[in-house]
């Protein structure tokens, strides 16, 4: 599965999927469910977030492919803009965009977990799970990659075989239409729909997961687009089949507001020993979110490592060639996060802070092309060019302004970790040196 210290096409894969698959798709229907009530509008919600990551990951597979260097926005800035872009970046992915996403899935398990046994704390599960999956990826790239691989495929399992069951055992489906009807057209273009988009939005990121291990990936030129484009497509079928699934088992004012959205639709469709099974199995289906975060977030601090001499701890790797200081270290930020901040705050703060990261990065595909070469050859070019970029960015645009205009002090944080990012690296930069160490790549 794995060659000279590298991780395979198939593991980068399952860390994409494992990545996207987690705390959004199992949480954020509630949030949508508040305002929105029609199973049409929610279906699109989906449909459009699985475009606009497709999107972004055809760019995202362009610049992989021409950047062949682990740590994800990091680099991209980095090359395209300026090294204190790619360190603000850097900086972001490691804080906002990976410490509390980790956070919010190990927040999630713990809150299906103690829903089926509530003598359990909740947030001692979170940290045990956490800390679990931190030894194990600082172990090899053998023991990540078995117990990765193993744990995604049974996710991908569990999930398609707890749709067509709920579907099937369901005493009474739901009267939910998924056609459009005149009154959709009122929730299309109103606020409630933008800000639902970025809770669609956080949960499909991830799709740009093995960006982060580039330089761990086999050939990665040639792999890179393949990993993100077929894994974000599989995810976005799984998320169609479970909305799909939820609203036809589940009444919508019973999962309205509600986290546990999985286990409200298995208790509707199997009675309560089922709902008991299927929470500890939608559980279990969050150890993998975690465990391929803490695979992918320590590159960035890696790479921030082999650049900067002040960080060089961050880049110490141990026998197995694994940064297992950078490891440990996200995984005290992912546990800072998850006894200090609400869910709610933590999934708005977060999505909007990384898709102006993304934002910025997609829009370097541009800059790129009339930057290089047209006639230099690349193993991959976002096809249908340049809609595939207008689509992401207008999308994202949309939806950070409208996220600005209703939630004034999530934006406000999201302003102070680019301010301290920026402050951090004139700091570095000053009581630190470059030193461009970067790790070849295949």
């Amino acid at each position: 599965m794995i060659n000279k210290g590298k991780f395979s096409a198939a593991t980068a894969m399952a860390i994409v999927v494992a990545n996207m698959i987690g705390t959004g798709i199992f949480t954020s229907l509630g949030f949508q469910l508040a305002d929105i009530r029609s199973g049409f509008v929610i279906m699109t919600l989906w449909g459009l977030g699985g475009i606009m990551s497709l999107c972004g990951a055809l760019c995202y597979a362009e610049l992989g492919a021409r950047l062949p260097r682990s740590g994800g926005e990091y680099n991209f800035l980095g090359e395209i803009y300026h090294p204190a872009a790619g360190f603000i970046s850097g900086w972001i992915s490691a804080t906002v965009g990976f410490a509390a996403p980790t956070a919010l899935a190990a927040m999630t398990f713990g809150a299906y977990l103690s829903s089926v046994f509530p003598a359990l704390n909740p947030l001692w599960l979170a940290t045990v799970l956490i800390l679990s999956m931190t030894w194990i990826h600082s172990t090899s790239h053998k023991n990540s990659a078995d117990f990765q691989g193993f744990f995604t495929s049974g996710k991908i399992l569990l999930i398609v075989a707890f749709s067509f069951s709920a579907l099937f055992f369901v005493g009474e489906p739901q009267e939910v239409s998924f056609m459009p009807k005149a009154s959709d057209l009122s929730l299309f273009t109103g606020g409630a729909f933008a800000v639902s988009l970025i809770y669609v939005g956080y949960a499909y990121t991830g799709w740009n997961a093995a960006t982060y291990l580039t330089s761990e990936i086999e050939n990665p030129k040639k792999t890179l687009p393949r990993v993100l484009i077929v894994g974000t497509g599989v995810v976005m079928l799984c998320y169609l089949l479970l909305n799909y699934v939820f609203l036809t088992v589940a009444p919508m004012d019973a999962m309205a507001g509600e986290l546990e959205i999985g286990y409200i639709a298995a208790t509707s469709a199997f009675g309560d020993i089922g709902g008991t099974i299927m929470g500890i199995s939608l559980s279990l289906l969050l150890v993998s979110t975690v465990s391929a975060m803490l695979v992918a977030a320590p590159r960035v601090l890696q790479v921030l490592g082999e650049d900067y001499s002040l960080f060089k701890t961050l880049a110490k790797k141990n026998k197995h060639g694994i940064p297992a200081t950078a490891i440990w270290f996200q995984s005290f930020m992912a546990i800072i996060f998850l006894w200090t901040a609400t869910f709610e705050s933590i999934l708005i703060f977060s999505g909007a802070t990384m898709a102006l990261n993304s934002f910025f990065v997609v829009f370097g595909v541009f800059i790129i092309r009339r930057k290089e070469d047209q006639n230099e050859e690349t193993s991959f070019l976002v096809p249908l060019f340049p809609l595939p970029p207008i689509i992401f960015l207008m999308i994202t645009a949309v939806t950070l302004v409208y996220l600005t205009l209703q939630n004034t002090e999530e934006i406000a944080f999201s302003a102070a970790v680019i301010i301290i990012g920026a402050v951090g690296y004139f700091l570095t930069k000053k009581y630190s040196f470059r030193t461009d160490l970067k790790t070849e790549t295949s």
